[in-house]
């Protein structure tokens, strides 16, 4: 078995794998310790290196603490994000506390500030006392390497938070359907790629990506998760995360590495054509579009 390709995480020092495991699947559950633990030794033994998740997840962060717990040392070679949907300094705080307690770790390599919507979400953030503060502070402390933001819903906001924040990444969709809409492909991550910043894919398989098992997008069926994994991986983003069900699922995943060759310009634009007719309502997590 063949290693996974690492990257920089951006213009920093650090190296990820170009796939990694997302906190949706059958980490966003509870009561599926045995199962969770599968997905999480596949992902292991798969050689992925970056991990995914986020208070929001449900069992998320308790089942990879408990791994952890299980198997001293193995964290130290993940690199390992979590996020805070929380708009105040003092509630990321708390989110940051929290996260670390269920993870059983004393540091994130990344923590980002989870799902910017709107404007009234950004000045949040940004006021004088908003999550932004805490996030800094995290990261002048040591407790996080790094800082990034995640978003799905509007493109625009995205972006302004990419071109006036303090990061080092973003998390934003990649499949065919933003490629056909234009927005996170065409705006958010030309200005991310102009500051540095790592590019993290997520939805790489539709809206309901929550896993391998079929609810993935499809202009007219005939789409494979295979597909649209290598369309992720065409486009210039430093890595994927895709929430996994079962241990299959992660070697699927970790194979789209293994054997990738890039789309060529003309195969991804006929590939966004045929997605043109349904990608307004293919991409139902911006909301109204």
């Amino acid at each position: 078995m063949s290693d996974i390709s690492r990257v920089s995480f951006g213009d920093h020092d650090a190296q990820v794998t170009r796939v990694g495991l997302g906190g949706e699947g059958i980490l966003r559950t509870f009561g599926e310790d045995a199962g969770a633990e599968l997905v999480i030794s596949a992902a292991m033994a798969q050689g992925i290196g970056y991990f995914d998740t986020a208070p929001a997840y449900s069992g998320s962060e308790g089942y990879l603490g408990a791994y952890w717990r299980a198997h001293p040392g193995a964290r130290e070679t993940i690199f390992h994000t979590s996020k805070s949907a929380e708009r105040t300094a003092a509630g990321a705080e708390a989110d940051l506390e929290h996260t670390l307690e269920a993870l059983g770790c004393d540091y994130l390599d990344l923590w980002q500030i989870h799902d910017v919507r709107t404007e009234d979400d950004f000045a949040a953030i940004a006021a004088p006392g908003g999550a932004l503060e805490a996030f800094a502070a995290a990261r002048e402390t040591g407790t996080v390497r790094h800082i990034g933001v995640t978003g799905h819903h509007d493109p625009t906001i995205l972006t302004r938070c990419v071109r006036e924040w303090p990061l080092d990444s973003v998390l934003l969709p990649v499949n065919p359907v933003e490629g056909a809409l234009g927005g996170f492909l065409t705006d958010t991550l030309p200005a991310a790629q102009a500051k540095g910043l790592a590019i993290i894919g997520m939805k790489v398989l539709g809206g309901r990506s929550r896993d391998f098992s079929g609810n993935y997008v499809s202009p007219e069926g005939g789409v494979t998760p295979e597909l649209l994994l290598r369309y992720a991986l065409s486009q210039p983003v430093t890595c994927l995360i895709v929430g996994c069900a079962t241990p299959e699922h992660v070697r699927t995943l970790a194979d789209a590495v293994r054997g990738f060759s890039p789309f060529s310009s003309t195969e991804l634009a006929e590939i966004e054509t045929a997605f043109q007719p349904v990608a307004r309502r293919l991409a139902f997590y911006r909301g109204v579009i």
